[in-house]
């Protein structure tokens, strides 16, 4: 186990997602913090997560260059997304939720759309 970086909750609270050194993602129960399951995919440390306006999608961001989109219901991975050429430290969903947001060490801001 190495050092959480980010956590946040779902829209609806009822999940907490971590992202951590230690290469992945784990998802807890919003209201009884009951761990839920681990989400691995990443090669590198997780840095940032965001969730989808519906609770229904997360996105990761990784040392790795990529983003990760999580189905949440089922703890596995809907899409791998390179597009970096380095660490991506930020990412964020928009509400409308059409759209993800990210940026890294790459000197890049990137929008992904589904």
């Amino acid at each position: 186990m190495q050092l959480i970086n980010h956590v946040c909750f779902s829209p609806d609270g009822s999940k907490i997602a971590s992202a951590s050194f230690d290469k992945c993602c784990k998802l807890w129960d919003g209201f009884t913090g009951a761990f839920l399951c681990s989400l691995r995919a990443h090669v590198g440390p997780v840095y940032q997560l965001a969730w989808s306006a519906d609770s229904r999608m997360l996105v990761s961001s990784s040392r790795d260059a990529t983003l990760k989109l999580w189905e949440a219901a089922t703890g596995s991975m809907k899409l791998d997304l390179p597009g970096h050429e380095d660490e991506v430290f930020a990412v964020d969903w928009a509400p409308s939720g059409g759209r993800v947001a990210s940026g890294g060490k790459d000197t890049q801001t990137r929008i992904w759309r589904q």
